[in-house]
C-alpha cells in the first residue's frame, strides 16, 4: 500500500513527510512508557498505543507471524484457597504460597507476538515497584504473549520481572533495557543493574539487551535538524554504538552460557546505517496515528513502512540486524478537541479496536 504522504518517510526540507514531522513534534517528551506502569490488563489493553506487537526480519527480509502460541504458567486446575494477593491491584487470584498457581482469565488469548511494559513505580525519581506488584503483572502478560519489553533498568525493574517470571514459572522473555540520555552515569547505572540481575538469574529469559530508546530522534529533534543522517543523528549513532559495545563487553566478560544479543530501539524513521551496523537487532517504534493515516489503512501502512523503511534498510548492511515492531497502536483519547483527530480518524476505543483486530489477529 502507497501513498504520497508517506512515499518518502526519510525526506527533509520542504518534502518532508507528515510522519516525520508528527514524530519529531508530537514524541519530544520525556519518555516513559506508552504502556505506563500498569497494575490491571484491562488498563494495559485500554491504553493499547504501546502494544509490543513484533515483526522479526529474518535475514532474507521476511518477517515472522504477527501471532504466538505458547503455554503460559499457572499449573493449579482447582481454585481453593486462591486469593487476591496482598499489596496488587487484586486482579489475578493466585495460591499466596505459590506464584505460579494463578486463575486464568478464559478471555485472554496468548495473541501478541510481544508487548511493551514498564512497572508501576519503575521510574526515577520515584521507585516504588513491589515484587508482588510486577508478578500479577507477569502473571497477566503470560497470558497473552511470550515476550516483553522493558525501557530502562532503573529502580531495580531486571531484577523483578526476572525473579516474577522464575516465581510463576510462566514462559516469557523480555528484552531488557537501558535508557539512553545525555547522563553517562545514567547508563552506567543502569548497565551495573541488568549485570546484577544477569548474574542473580542468569539470561534463560533474556531475549536481548535494549540500549537507548528513540535516543536519535530525540538528538535529532533537540538539535533543530530533520534527518537520522544529519549532524545530530550521526553524532548520536555514535554515542550509542560506543554504549552498545560496552554493554557486549561487559556480557562478554561474564562467561555466560546464552550471550544475549544487543540493539537499540528509535522511531522507525530515525535508524542511520552506522547504528545499524553496531547493532545485533533495532526495535522500530511505528505508529501509524502520526502518519495522518485512516484506522482502515492504519494496519496496512504500518507494515508497509516497517518492511519498506526498517527491513528494507537493515538489508543494505552486512551484519544485516533483525528488525522488529516494538511500539504500534492506535491513540484512545486525546487531551484536546484540537488533537481528538489526526485529520483521517479519531483517538478513540472504538477505533483502537479495529487497529488490533486487523494488525494484530
Amino acid at each position: 500500500m502507497q501513498n504520497e504522504r508517506y512515499n518518502d518517510p526519510n525526506a527533509s526540507g520542504d518534502h518532508a513527510s507528515p510522519w516525520l514531522e508528527n514524530q519529531q513534534q508530537e514524541k519530544k517528551r520525556a519518555k516513559t512508557w506508552i504502556i505506563g506502569g500498569c497494575a490491571a490488563l484491562l488498563v494495559i489493553i485500554a491504553l493499547g498505543v504501546g502494544l509490543g506487537v513484533g515483526l522479526s526480519k529474518k535475514s532474507g527480509g521476511s518477517s515472522s507471524s504477527l501471532s504466538s502460541s505458547g503455554s503460559s504458567g499457572g499449573s493449579g486446575s482447582t481454585t481453593d484457597g486462591y486469593v487476591a494477593i496482598p499489596g496488587t491491584a487484586g486482579v489475578v487470584k493466585a495460591d499466596p504460597n505459590d506464584p505460579s498457581k494463578f486463575d486464568k482469565d478464559s478471555r485472554l488469548k496468548n495473541s501478541f507476538y510481544g508487548f511493551a511494559y514498564t512497572p508501576l513505580g519503575a521510574l526515577l525519581p520515584d521507585c516504588g515497584a513491589t515484587q508482588a506488584n510486577v508478578t500479577e503483572d507477569i502473571q497477566l502478560l503470560s497470558q497473552i504473549t511470550t515476550r516483553i519489553r522493558l525501557y530502562g533498568a532503573d529502580c531495580n525493574q531486571t531484577a523483578l520481572v526476572l525473579q516474577a517470571i522464575q516465581d510463576t514459572k510462566v514462559n516469557l522473555e523480555v528484552f531488557v533495557g537501558i535508557y539512553v540520555n545525555d547522563d553517562d552515569t545514567a547508563y552506567t547505572r543502569q548497565r551495573d543493574l541488568i549485570k546484577n540481575a544477569i548474574t542473580t538469574y542468569g539470561t534463560d529469559h533474556i531475549a536481548g539487551v535494549t540500549v537507548g530508546n528513540e535516543y536519535i530522534l530525540n538528538s535529532v529533534t533537540a538539535a533543530g535538524e530533520s534527518d537520522a543522517t544529519g549532524t545530530a543523528g550521526l553524532n548520536a549513532a555514535a554515542t550509542l554504538t560506543t554504549k552498545v559495545q560496552d554493554t557486549r563487553t561487559m556480557l562478554s566478560g561474564m562467561s555466560l552460557s546464552k550471550t544475549p544479543p544487543v540493539g537499540t530501539s528509535d522511531a522507525g524513521a530515525y535508524f542511520n546505517t552506522p547504528i545499524l551496523e553496531a547493532i545485533d537487532y533495532g526495535l522500530a517504534n511505528v505508529h501509524p496515528w502520526f502518519a495522518k493515516t485512516t484506522i482502515d489503512d492504519a494496519a496496512g501502512w504500518t507494515y508497509d513502512f516497517f518492511q519498506q523503511t526498517n527491513v528494507a534498510q537493515a538489508n543494505t548492511v552486512s551484519n544485516k540486524p533483525a528488525m522488529y515492531i516494538a511500539e504500534t497502536g492506535w491513540p484512545t483519547k486525546s487531551s484536546s478537541a484540537a488533537a481528538a483527530t489526526n485529520g483521517a480518524a479519531d483517538a478513540s476505543v472504538a477505533n483502537l479496536q479495529v487497529f488490533l483486530d486487523t494488525f494484530v489477529c
